[in-house]
């Protein structure tokens, strides 16, 4: 038990961190802009204006040159002068981030991404932003089903709190032709593989590394108790040494009805036509 703490302390720590979060995200809203107001500033982040008003103070205490303008048309802004240069990234390759941005938000929070969506849209002048919004909305990734778990999204973003805070979590683990078990798991990686999420995380019950699927899991929770990250290497889910030992390849013969579903599976060369209502499939199979 040595290993976890637990107190007032850690609580004042994440608070601070998300402050600072916050502060950091204003600064680059005011850099991508002439000025906005703090009632915007407010919905966005989810606080009261005069929190908003103590954050722009901090900046301005922190030698950040921070203008108010007073009036129907007023605001927050930044000296013009302060601002930096923003042709560090090409429209290109903000477009790539925003791309992959967006389809981060589809699974987590809209709040979650909303700074980072600031902070690299201020990457570039504001003349690239058409530019930049006709890229960007040329693809896009939604993470979300059309019918799906409902539970999906909020473990999501538990999962991310308790990663974010290095906290334990508990739940219900429905193993394959296993009984339910309760798992205690400190979390070190969410990974989404052929549209499924895992979580890799280390099993305190099994006292190793596992993953843990995340439809198998219910009753999520976050617990009080924090845990000093071990060392691990990163998950890779590409099925050597387990998956491939246990491969063998089967033909099926299936319905025309379902002849999308194995083309996602096998692909058009894996697909031979035998009558007008079925045709044959060869899949390798685990």
């Amino acid at each position: 038990m040595s290993r976890f703490k637990i107190g007032t302390k850690y609580l004042t720590q994440v608070r601070n961190e998300l402050k600072i979060d916050r502060l950091m995200s204003i600064l680059m809203m005011l850099l991508n802009c002439d000025r906005i107001s703090a009632a915007q500033l407010a919905e966005k982040f989810e606080v009261t204006t005069r929190t908003i008003y103590r954050d722009v103070d901090t900046l301005g205490m922190a030698g950040i040159p921070v203008i108010t303008y007073p009036g129907v048309y007023g605001g927050i802004g930044i000296m013009p002068e302060f601002k930096v240069d923003k042709k560090f990234f090409t429209a290109a390759e903000v477009s790539n981030l925003l791309i992959g941005l967006g389809g981060l938000s589809t699974a987590l929070s809209q709040k979650e991404v909303a700074g980072t969506l600031e902070k690299v849209k201020s990457m570039l002048p504001r003349e690239k932003a058409l530019e930049i919004e006709v890229k960007a909305s040329q693809i896009t990734i939604d993470l979300k089903a059309w019918v799906g778990n409902k539970q999906l999204k909020p473990y999501l973003e538990r999962i991310k709190k308790a990663l974010d805070e290095s906290r334990l979590m508990s739940f219900e683990y429905d193993g394959s032709g296993q009984k339910k078990s309760s798992r205690q798991v400190e979390p070190y990686q969410l990974i989404l593989k052929e549209g499924h999420w895992y979580l890799y995380g280390y099993c305190c019950m099994r006292q190793d590394f596992r993953v843990f699927k995340l439809i198998r899991i219910s009753e999520l929770e976050i617990l009080e108790i924090t845990y000093e990250p071990r060392e691990f290497k990163v998950k890779q889910l590409d099925g050597k040494g387990w998956i491939d030992k246990k491969i063998i390849s089967i033909q099926l013969l299936v319905h025309k009805s379902l002849r999308e579903h194995m083309l996602g599976l096998c692909g058009e060369g894996g697909i031979t036509l035998q009558e007008v209502e079925i045709f044959l499939t060869e899949l390798r199979k685990c």
